[in-house]
């Protein structure tokens, strides 16, 4: 039985808890700082549980001895000194970290990681799903033009001035919104304001707006530079909300102080279950000696699994880094150092126990509209 080490109890930590323990094949033992929601953890799941604060090293250390994996849903600033003591311990690695910088630490302890120690960050929905998605689409191409890859979780239900509600870290969201973005324009990597390249699109008949935000690209900038002419990443929100929250992040200069910002949210934006994920993939180039799009879009919808209900948010998120970890511990990535997500071959992810998330509610077509098959 593979055995994991999960840190973080919060929205994402039950979920993953929940997936894996379902399986029984993981035995899995949850850590986190804040015992109220280890307790709550413990009314859902049936997993073992230990109070543990992510800046004792020690704790950390003695908690990797016997694990073979250990999975963060902790807020990204801590992962570099998970990363690190998981290599200290070759205990391979899997975090959910939207965070450049935090991705960049994680990498350079890869030369220390011996065989069977992998570190994998990025590993949930976008980052994570949405590279995969993309390189799958991006192999069928005898050559490339552009890629661009869009993705919104949003509430089914948006009833307040931003349509927006909390689905996820609000610490993320910020991050995501105020940090520089990468992009590959002219074959060429290079970072491009948040909140710009506004853009509309519609999709099943409702209109939504897209623009740049921080680290849903994950590696892929730097595996597809000089192989792709553009190449960029885009948050999916209802049409409105780009410019109410850049006069939040610059015209009240919210974007200085971030914690202001996060407490003003989380008291004035309420949380909800009831949300959808969109992932919107469109890449165009030469197939056959033809000038080709293909798109992939999904609409991952909150639903109940195994007698709970989970929010899209949730779901997507906890099948993106368990899917990892299970093909890690079947042998089908890389066995040492760091792996990328587009290192995943979209089969052996779209077909996982966890993977399978994804599957429905799919659209992938062909530059005129006709269905491709699968495997094309």
């Amino acid at each position: 039985m593979h055995r994991v080490l999960l840190l973080g109890a919060g929205k994402i930590g039950r979920a993953i808890a929940s997936f894996l323990r379902s399986t029984g094949d993981f035995d899995v033992l949850v850590a986190d700082a804040d015992a109220e929601a280890l307790a709550k953890l413990a009314g859902m799941v049936p997993v073992p549980t230990v109070v543990c604060d992510a800046s004792n090293e020690a704790q950390l250390r003695d908690l990797m001895q016997d694990r073979d994996s250990v999975l963060s849903a902790l807020v990204f600033s801590v992962n570099p000194t998970v990363a690190r003591i998981a290599v200290e311990t070759q205990t391979s690695y899997f975090d959910l970290t939207e965070d450049v910088a935090t991705t960049r630490a994680v990498r350079q302890l890869a030369n220390q990681c011996r065989d069977g120690c992998i570190l994998m960050p990025q590993c949930g929905l976008a980052p994570g799903f949405i590279s995969v998605a993309a390189n799958h689409l991006m192999q069928q191409f005898d050559s490339l033009d552009r890629v661009h890859m869009r993705v919104g979780a949003l509430p089914q239900f948006p009833s307040n001035t931003l349509k927006y509600n909390l689905t996820w870290s609000t610490d993320g969201l910020i991050n995501e919104y105020c940090n520089p973005c990468e992009a590959i324009h002219e074959g060429q990597l290079h970072e491009v304001l948040p909140m710009e390249g506004y853009e509309q699109f519609s999709l099943d008949g409702v209109r939504y707006e897209a623009f740049n935000t921080s680290g849903g690209l994950g590696s892929l900038c730097e595996t597809m530079q000089g192989k792709v002419r553009e190449l960029n990443y885009r948050t999916v929100r209802y049409t409105g909300h780009r410019d109410l929250m850049t006069f939040l992040l610059s015209g009240l200069r919210l974007s200085e102080r971030r914690g202001l910002l996060k407490e003003l949210l989380e008291n004035a934006i309420p949380v909800t279950y009831q949300d959808v994920v969109i992932t919107f993939v469109n890449v165009t180039g030469m197939r056959g000696g033809q000038f080709v799009q293909v798109s992939d879009a999904r609409k991952i919808y909150h639903q109940e699994i195994a007698g709970r209900h989970w929010g899209a948010i949730q779901i997507t998120t906890a099948a993106g880094i368990c899917a990892a970890l299970d093909l890690h511990a079947t042998g089908k990535l890389p066995s040492r150092g760091f792996v990328r997500q587009e290192d995943i071959r979209f089969e052996d992810f779209i077909t996982n126990r966890f993977g399978r998330y994804y599957a429905g509610g799919t659209d992938v077509r062909m530059d005129s509209g006709t269905l491709l098959p699968e495997g094309m």
